[in-house]
């Protein structure tokens, strides 16, 4: 099966791509492209589909650069793949051939390109990412390397929507602590519990953040199950692991 690649006009001619489930050697539960290292998968499987990925964004699979992911406010700026990973949420290059990758199963990846300065950068924007200012952090690095603010455009790839992010009470007090405004991400829901809508919210900090564009590709991985994985939907099936996702981005 050939590889799902989901990709946004606005990045373009940038290669890149938020690449599904599909076309993937796991099998079982990570049945797909899971190219999720920190997952219990053979290690071998998931280093033959993130040799898939980078076979298919034109670059050697040791051109894969990627992060630890702490659900931080941190990016950093890199010329090559940091080996051992750093830890941070956000990552920013002007290096042709460093692919920056971000690994996901709900959380927002966020890719970000100026293309006439030939600036790239990604994202990994849970809620307490998005809410310590990761998404800020990275458009900032990429500003230090020699972008222009009003030419950096970012998407939102496959991500939970709103109508699956169930919440509770003191999931609603953290962000009306933030802003009494936050009240607009949430929609109620039975009892005391809510729904919270977090590529609405991780879009209101791109666009306040003064760039060219920012979007949602408006794909959710919970209800879609045949292309994506879901750390929630795994929670609820009572699976004993998931799959993680791979968006990539490289000049």
């Amino acid at each position: 099966m050939t590889l799902e690649i989901l990709t946004a006009d606005s990045l373009a001619p940038i290669r890149h791509g938020f690449f599904t489930r599909k076309g993937g050697a796991s099998s079982g539960i990570f049945a797909g492209l899971n190219c999720g290292t920190g997952s219990s998968d053979q290690t071998e499987i998931v280093a033959i589909n993130r040799a898939r990925v980078a076979d298919a964004l034109g670059v050697g699979s040791d051109m894969l650069a990627g992060v630890n992911q702490v659900h931080s406010g941190d990016a950093i700026s890199v010329t090559a793949p940091p080996d051992p990973k750093p830890s941070a949420d956000g990552i920013v290059t002007a290096t042709p051939g460093v692919v920056l990758t971000i690994l996901t199963a709900d959380c927002q990846p966020v890719l970000f390109a100026d293309t006439e300065a030939r600036i790239i950068g990604a994202a990994h924007a849970g809620w307490k990412g998005a809410q310590a200012g990761v998404l800020e952090a990275t458009i900032d690095a990429m500003i230090d390397l020699g972008a222009d603010r009003a030419r950096i455009h970012a998407v939102i790839g496959p991500t939970i929507s709103q109508r699956a992010y169930e919440v509770g009470p003191e999931f609603f007090d953290i962000f009306l602590d933030e802003d009494p405004e936050n009240t607009r991400f949430f929609a109620g829901g039975d009892g005391d519990r809510m729904h919270f809508d977090l590529p609405g919210y991780g879009l209101e900090r791109l666009r306040s953040a003064g760039i060219a564009s920012a979007e949602w590709m408006r794909h959710c991985t919970y209800f879609d199950p045949d292309r994506f994985y879901s750390y929630r939907r795994s929670v609820h099936q009572k699976d004993p692991d998931y799959g993680r996702l791979i968006s990539a981005i490289v000049l």
